[in-house]
């Protein structure tokens, strides 16, 4: 990890500075990330992305892993606020000679601009898919996981664990609205319900942020509204788990009032195993970062994609699978 260091002497002022020019680079602001030794590829990527939640943590922690592995040398820079801070870390880590960007963006409709950014070095977009119209086959490519899998199994476990019931009123709870995956699973729950001939009523709906904290205000206001659910369907674990607080704060049966997720946490599925949240969707960080630093050794050496599994056929994605996670399974997601 790079850190800023004060000037403590004038003898040193010289060497501060040029070390602290160099940590602009690497950063949205004045310190860098962190960076993974490459080994013998020669190889140099740039990860650039938002704030963490528990997921992205993951993710970043999981490509830091594998990319020595495939010969190269990432370097993980400070989170960005916004998509202004995206471009200029982006356009810095170019200017520095780094041969690909993996990049989780602050904003998927700015694909363009950070695609102008990068200039002729190839963006490999990770968790948060960009719209077709900005990828282009062993260029501009996302390894992510299909997001409407993801509300589709939810929607199928809940609707089975309500008896396959002919209505249902429903709380969501989304992420971010700049990801894909807030808008794409949230659809997803809705329309697989329709699928099966459910009337979807959506009592709440509203923008939690994959945070904890945030849903667990968000029910609070719902309360308030003095409407029936039937149950909750979050974004993200993080938000189910800020729900599952809530409801067990005013007293609801958690077995009668289903709560579901995504990402398979360590403390959703710990969650699951007390009975409290009751299903969850795995998503593979350790997938997820493994394809992408396979496809970065790829395009930065000028390669291209042919031969990584989980290619789709228009040469846009990789896709790592969801998977099902409910109490019967839920110990094979704890190892």
């Amino acid at each position: 990890m790079k850190v800023n260091r004060q000037c403590r002497n004038l003898t040193v002022l010289l060497l501060t500075i040029i070390m602290s020019l160099g940590l602009v680079l690497t950063g949205c602001g004045s310190s860098g990330g962190s960076s993974s030794s490459g080994g013998s590829g020669g190889l140099k990527a740039f990860y650039s992305g938002p704030p963490s939640d528990t997921f992205k943590q993951m993710l970043m922690d999981k490509l830091a892993e594998y990319a020595p592995s495939e010969g190269i040398d990432l370097t993980i820079g400070e989170a960005c606020a916004s998509t202004n801070d995206q471009v200029e870390q982006i356009q810095k880590a170019v200017a520095d000679g780094y041969d690909a960007i993996i990049c989780l963006p602050v904003d998927r409709a700015t694909a363009l601009q950070l695609e102008i950014a990068a200039g002729d070095k190839p963006i490999i977009y990770v968790n948060a898919c960009p719209d077709e119209q900005f990828l282009k086959p062993n260029k501009y490519m996302a390894v992510s996981s299909y997001e409407m899998n993801a509300g589709e199994y939810q929607a199928e476990y809940v609707y089975n664990k309500l008896g396959k019931p002919s209505s249902m009123n429903i709380i969501i709870f989304r992420g971010e609205a700049t990801h894909n995956a807030a808008v794409a699973r949230s659809v997803s729950v809705k329309n697989w319900l329709r699928s099966q001939g459910v009337e979807v009523n959506v009592v709440f709906d509203d923008t939690a942020n994959w945070s904890t904290d945030q849903a667990k205000d968000l029910f609070r206001i719902f309360q308030k509204t003095n409407q029936s659910f039937d149950a909750i369907f979050c974004n993200n674990d993080d938000m189910a788990l800020g729900a599952v607080e809530a409801l067990k704060e005013a007293g609801y049966d958690l077995d009668k009032y289903p709560v579901v997720g995504v990402d398979a946490t360590v403390a959703g599925c710990e969650s699951i195993l007390k009975g409290e949240m009751q299903f969850t969707v795995y998503q593979s960080a350790d997938g997820q970062a493994q394809k992408a630093i396979q496809l970065t050794k790829a395009l930065a050496s000028g390669g291209t994609a042919d031969g990584i599994e989980g290619l789709s056929e228009d040469g846009y994605y990789i896709w790592v699978p969801f998977e099902r996670v409910d109490a019967s399974n839920v110990k094979d997601y704890m190892k």
